[in-house]
C-alpha cells in the first residue's frame, strides 16, 4: 500500500522512471508521449543539458540562502531578465514557488496597494467564471470551478463572478465575435458599478483560459476594453498566464497579442520548465513605488520565496528559449498542430470545437454537434479519453464540467516547444485513435 495521498486514492499510478525530450518512460519501459508537457510545464522538454547543467552549477556554489536575510546573483539575474522582456510598465518581481501561491500573493499585494493608499473601502475581486486560478483558498475563491470549489466555499473570501469569454457556446448567432467581447465588457462595467468603482480591488482573468475551458482565447478588443474599464475606475488589472503564458500562445507573454499590460501578472509552470518548482508575480512600477514609499514592506512571504536552485532553472530555460529561437518553433507548429486537429477533429461526429493558440490548443467533445449537447457528467468522457490515451503512449490534459462546472468534457494539449512536424503527426493521430474509443459508449 501507497503511503501517499495521491490525487485519486483508488487508482493506480505507474512509476515515471526516466525522460528525455518528449517522452516518458515508466518502470516497466513503456514509452508516452507528453502532449500536454504534463500540465502545460515542461516547455523545453526532459532532462535538457543546459538545465541541468546550471542547476549543477548553482548547486555547487549555494543550495539555499533565506531571503530574510541575503538575495543572491541568480535570483538578482532572473528578475532582470524578466523585467527586460516584461510587458510596458512592469518593474519589479516577487518569487513564489507555483502557479497559486503567485495568485494568492497578487491578490494580497492588490488589497495592501489600495491599503498604503489610504483606500480601505476596496474590498471586492471580480473573476470570470469558469476560471481556474489556483487551488489555495484565495486562488480558489477567484477561480469558478464548481465541482473543486463547492466543498470549500464557507472558507472562501468574498469574490464576484462575470461570464467567461467563450465563443463557441456564448455568441449568439447573428452576433460578431467584436460585438460579444463588447456586451462582456459591459458586463463587468455593470458588475462594478453594482458595488461603486471605487470599491473594487481588482478584475481578475486569464489571458488564455487553460484547463477550465481548453485553450480558449479571448475575442478581438475585449481585452483592450477591460482594461480602458480598469483604467476608468482605478481598478487593477491581474492577468493569470500561469498556463498559457512563457511562450506558450507563441509569445512569451500571452497579453502581447491583446496590446494589453497588466498591472499584475501571475507566471509559472514554463517558467521553471518543470525543473525546479517556481513562480513569480510581476509587479507595475505603481504598485512598487506605493509599497516602497509607504510601508516599505510587503506582507507576504513563503519560505522558498528566491530559491537559488530554482531561479538557476528558470534562469537557464528562458536563455534556451531565447537562444535556441523556441517562440519561432511553438508559432510555426502551433500553426501545424492547428491544422491537423482540425484535419482529424473538423468533421468528428463527437467534437464540437477546435480552439487555441500557438502550442494551446484543446478540443471539446460533445453527444451532438448541431446542439452541441454536452455528455451525460456521469460517463466521466475526459476520464475515459485520458484512459485511452495513456493505453495508446500518449500523455495529454482532459478536463470535465467544461461547460458549466458539472457538464462538459474536453481535451487539452500543451506539448513541449521544441517539437516538430513528426511528432505533431504522431500526437494527432493517437489522440483521434483515443477519442474514437473513447466515445464508443
Amino acid at each position: 500500500m501507497a503511503h501517499i495521498l495521491h490525487r485519486q486514492t483508488g487508482h493506480s499510478y505507474q512509476v515515471a522512471a526516466t525522460a528525455r525530450g518528449v517522452i516518458i518512460r515508466d518502470s516497466a519501459g513503456k514509452e508516452y508521449i507528453d502532449a500536454s508537457a504534463g500540465a502545460a510545464v515542461s516547455c523545453l522538454g526532459h532532462s535538457h543539458r543546459d538545465v541541468l547543467a546550471a542547476m549543477h552549477k548553482q548547486l555547487d556554489q549555494l543550495a539555499y540562502a533565506h531571503t530574510s536575510f541575503f538575495t543572491t546573483q541568480v535570483a538578482e539575474e532572473l528578475a532582470d531578465d524578466l523585467i527586460a522582456h516584461a510587458p510596458d510598465g512592469l518593474s519589479h518581481v516577487f518569487y513564489v514557488s507555483g502557479g497559486s501561491e503567485a495568485v494568492e500573493a497578487a491578490l494580497k499585494l492588490a488589497r495592501q496597494y489600495f491599503v498604503e493608499r489610504g483606500e480601505l473601502g476596496r474590498r471586492y475581486i471580480i473573476a470570470r467564471r469558469q476560471s481556474y486560478h489556483g487551488a489555495t483558498l484565495g486562488a480558489l475563491a477567484v477561480g469558478e470551478r464548481g465541482w473543486q470549489r463547492r466543498h470549500f466555499e464557507p472558507l472562501l473570501i468574498e469574490t464576484h463572478h462575470v461570464s467567461p469569454v467563450y465563443e463557441y457556446r456564448g455568441k449568439r448567432a447573428g452576433e460578431t465575435a467584436e460585438d460579444y467581447g463588447a456586451r462582456l465588457a459591459k458586463e463587468l462595467e455593470s458588475k462594478i458599478q453594482e458595488f461603486g468603482g471605487g470599491n473594487v480591488i481588482a478584475f481578475v482573468a486569464e489571458t488564455v483560459v487553460g484547463a477550465t475551458l481548453g485553450a480558449v482565447p479571448a475575442v478581438p478588443g475585449y481585452f483592450k476594453r477591460v482594461r480602458n474599464i480598469c483604467n476608468r475606475h482605478g481598478i487593477l488589472l491581474i492577468l493569470d498566464e500561469v498556463m498559457c503564458g512563457m511562450g506558450r500562445t507563441g509569445t512569451l507573454h500571452a497579453c502581447e497579442q491583446e496590446g494589453i499590460s497588466p498591472d499584475l501578472m501571475a507566471i509559472a509552470k514554463g517558467l521553471g520548465g518543470g525543473y525546479a518548482p517556481i513562480g513569480a508575480v510581476l509587479i507595475q512600477d505603481k504598485i512598487f513605488k506605493t509599497v516602497a514609499e509607504g510601508s516599505g514592506v510587503f506582507l507576504h512571504s513563503h519560505t522558498y520565496t528566491g530559491h537559488p536552485l530554482a531561479c538557476a532553472a528558470a534562469l537557464a530555460v528562458q536563455r534556451v528559449m531565447r537562444r535556441d529561437n523556441l517562440l519561432e518553433n511553438v508559432r510555426r507548429q502551433g500553426v501545424y498542430l492547428c491544422r491537423r486537429l482540425n484535419e482529424r477533429f473538423g468533421n468528428h461526429p463527437f467534437v464540437g470545437d477546435v480552439r487555441g493558440r500557438g502550442l494551446f490548443q484543446g478540443i471539446e467533445l460533445v453527444a451532438d454537434r448541431d446542439t452541441k449537447k454536452p455528455f451525460d457528467s456521469r460517463l466521466k468522457l475526459h476520464a475515459r479519453a485520458k484512459r485511452e490515451a495513456l493505453a495508446r503512449g500518449l500523455m495529454v490534459y482532459p478536463m470535465g464540467g467544461t461547460v458549466d462546472g458539472d457538464a462538459g468534457d474536453h481535451v487539452l494539449l500543451a506539448p513541449p516547444f521544441i517539437v516538430d512536424e513528426q511528432l505533431v503527426d504522431a500526437i494527432v493521430e493517437r489522440l483521434g485513435d483515443a477519442i474514437d474509443a473513447a466515445t464508443t459508449v
